[in-house]
């Protein structure tokens, strides 16, 4: 009687695009592997897609294929510390990608587990940020697998992946792939042959979303306890809800269009395009309020460990404790951060016309800038400014500076 022989299983990150075709085609083919591809939906695709990749992953021979929905744990705890923290990359960049493949490779190494996979995959390229967040992740939950990389580790072009795939067989048109395209919650990033210049800027063709907006259009967005809770007085099921509703709003005006360019962290510079409504209606305006609310300590403060938690989420560190305690620290800065702010929509740009709350700390009863002092008189100004001066006072005069 004969035996079959049990094939071994690898849990592959599938998105549908070229590189991860490529990996099942190879898996299957050349390392004679049971492939279960995944899908992690963060919140970037609708039911259509999802579904046109699950029939591709089974086209192309896949075991099983399956979708896990992470949408709202990646507001829940991720974005929102995006936002309570103003966080963007070189003062640009809403950290659309970095964000989106943390809680991505989170719930693929979570299913490698549950299924007792015997390896992990990615279709990451050897030049990217992508490649080191998969890995670290995978590394630190599931540190027993072996992560199966054959788009690194063969150095592919993209003309040899579709040669590859058409020798087994498979029929698609991939050539018409001339963007690069990661759509997402957070935003939506294109790479192309313009994004590996440091000249050329992306065509308008080149953005998925068209700008349809002509005229100015009033917006008005508020927040209780940092968090989006309304848009122009109406409120939404969910803040994801809320997102969803801007991304759309916004890209009808072109806005949060933009090139990044950063350092990745493998050490080289990277460029890519990108188109964020949502990101940046959002933090520019919470930004805004919290110039009212909140102290001057606070904003400073704030603003230190922020840029850090928005680097460490960068380099793929979001599992690493002292990200939990910069959360605890920012979400505490939020208790007062509540009340509206006004903004002018405008074709490919928006201004921040003013902020309402009951915690703004304007208030004219404790004076008037520039005008009025209510809460001080004059000779409190001339104590505080001679105390304020007497250390560098005493150590020009003790260095006999010369002005």
């Amino acid at each position: 009687m004969k035996v079959l022989k049990m094939k071994k299983k690898v849990v592959l990150a599938f998105s549908g695009g070229l590189d991860t075709s490529y990996c099942v085609k190879y898996l299957s083919a050349e390392k004679d592997l049971d492939v279960y591809s995944v899908i992690v939906d963060t919140g970037g695709f609708s039911k259509n897609e999802l579904n046109r990749i699950k029939e591709t992953a089974e086209t192309l021979g896949v075991k099983q294929h399956i979708t896990i929905n992470k949408t709202d744990d990646f507001y829940r705890q991720c974005l929102r510390y995006l936002i309570y923290g103003n966080v963007l990359k070189n003062a640009s960049y809403p950290l659309s990608v970095s964000s989106e493949r943390i809680f991505q490779a989170m719930a693929i190494a979570k299913y490698a587990k549950e299924i007792k996979a015997d390896y992990v995959a990615h279709g990451s390229t050897g030049a990217g940020n992508d490649q080191v967040r998969f890995d670290m992740i995978f590394s630190i939950i599931i540190p027993n697998l072996e992560i199966l990389t054959p788009i690194r580790d063969q150095k592919l072009s993209r003309e040899e992946e579709i040669n590859y795939l058409s020798a087994n067989g498979v029929r698609m048109d991939w050539r018409k792939m001339q963007y690069s395209i990661n759509q997402g919650l957070w935003g939506t990033t294109i790479g192309g042959r313009e994004t590996l210049t440091s000249h050329l800027a992306l065509p308008d063709k080149a953005y998925p979303g068209k700008v349809t907006k002509k005229d100015s259009q009033g917006l008005k967005l508020t927040f209780k306890n940092g968090e989006i809770a309304a848009v122009n007085e109406s409120e939404f099921s969910s803040a994801v809800e809320a997102i969803r509703y801007l991304n759309q709003l916004g890209g009808k005006f072109g806005i949060g269009r933009d090139i990044h360019v950063g350092d990745t962290i493998i050490g080289i510079k990277g460029r890519v395009a990108f188109e964020a409504p949502a990101p940046l209606l959002l933090i520019n305006a919470h930004r805004a309020l919290e110039k009212h609310v909140l102290t001057k300590w606070q904003i400073h403060w704030k603003e230190q460990l922020a840029g850090w938690y928005g680097m460490m989420l960068h380099e793929g560190q979001f599992l690493d404790p002292v990200m939990r305690d910069i959360e605890v620290f920012i979400e505490n800065t939020q208790q007062a951060v509540s009340g509206s702010v006004s903004i002018k929509l405008l074709p490919y740009t928006f201004q921040i016309q003013g902020i309402e709350s009951n915690h703004d700390l304007m208030s004219s009863e404790f004076g008037k800038y520039g005008e009025e002092n209510l809460a001080w008189n004059g000779n409190d100004v001339r104590g505080f400014a001679k105390i304020a001066a007497n250390q560098s006072k005493i150590f020009h005069s003790v260095n006999k500076t010369e002005f």
